[in-house]
């Protein structure tokens, strides 16, 4: 079977790490690579050996040659970019936040329905191995029943200007928040019975920290918290009736250690050897793609839907609405 051939949106630091990783990668082949400036797009095409650079995102889309389109831009561009790419009959793997909001999430996934085309979001950890053994774990019963989580994100990043910028929907949330509540939905899934937050914003009116609890069926909770002006310790902790697990960096697990009820290690998971960590969504959006599937099983449509509502349902209760909302 043929290579699949990619195109990237997008020339900054998430594409140059997309770019490294398709081309240490069997199966599929980076294809071109398009940035609004055709300098740009020259220059990180011969950066990392790519055929083809475009000077607009529409000529990308319009190459007859790409299958799958890899969105790395800002996510406020995220919808424009979905529905240019799925219009021209483009597959679309598209970089976290998958929108600003639900309902965008929601037009980008019936677009892609109703063209017979596969999108999903890139919330990598979902797609990596260690997600499945977090998930054997819990199942094994080992800790008991697991009834309240912790996970902590926070970057020193308030120095990067779309990350406080509301034109850019800027903030915590979209950009690192996701990541702790994208570990909840690992652990207790969606069915989030009411959500309490906190805020703490920047000048220019985004989140610049937050805390957040969900509360679940079953008496279960997650407390959850994220800022882009202080740094944390990256870890996600899941307390059961009969122990706890840890799982240092939530935003690419590398270990997973599981302690008994006198807080003893029973249990170590470490993170396989990997090229970046994004080989695995691009293989998983490959492998269904060939398999004529509109939605990677690992990051099923509804649950990139129900995470956009609750960042929604969080952003209301602060107050924060983009101006191009």
């Amino acid at each position: 079977m043929e290579d699949l051939k990619i195109g990237i949106l997008g020339t900054g630091a998430i594409a140059a790490t997309l770019a490294d990783t398709m081309n240490r990668m069997s199966g599929v082949k980076l294809y071109g690579a398009a940035s609004r400036s055709l300098e740009k797009a020259k220059a990180f095409a011969e950066r990392f050996g790519i055929d083809h650079a475009y000077g607009s995102y529409e000529e990308l889309a319009a190459d007859p040659e790409i299958e799958l389109v890899y969105i790395a831009t800002p996510h406020s561009e995220h919808y424009k970019n979905a529905v240019l790419c799925l219009e021209h009959g483009k597959h679309v793997l598209c970089e976290k936040a998958f929108a600003v909001n639900a309902a965008q999430a929601k037009e980008m996934i019936a677009l892609a329905e109703e063209k017979k085309l596969l999108i999903t979001e890139a919330m990598w950890v979902r797609y990596m191995p260690m997600a499945k053994t977090l998930r054997e774990v819990l199942d094994s019963g080992i800790i008991g029943e697991p009834m309240t989580l912790t996970a902590s994100l926070c970057y020193l990043i308030d120095g990067i200007q779309r990350l406080v910028d509301p034109n850019l929907a800027g903030g915590a949330l979209l950009d690192v928040g996701i990541y702790t509540i994208a570990f909840a939905s690992l652990v207790f899934g969606d069915e989030i019975t009411s959500i309490t937050s906190t805020v703490i914003k920047t000048e220019t009116g985004v989140d610049s920290q937050n805390s957040m609890t969900f509360c679940y069926p079953g008496g279960k909770m997650a407390v959850l918290n994220s800022s882009i002006h202080v740094l944390s310790d990256r870890r996600g902790i899941i307390y059961g009736t009969k122990g706890y697990i840890e799982v240092e960096n939530i935003n690419n697990f590398e270990s997973i250690r599981v302690f008994d009820e006198n807080r003893r290690l029973k249990e170590a998971y470490t993170r396989p050897e990997q090229i970046s960590g994004y080989e695995y969504q691009i293989e998983a959006s490959r492998k269904a793609i060939r398999e004529n599937r509109l939605e990677c099983p690992e990051m099923p449509h509804h649950v990139t839907i129900r995470m956009m509502e609750t960042m929604d349902a969080l952003r209301e209760q602060w107050g924060i609405r983009y101006p191009f909302e």
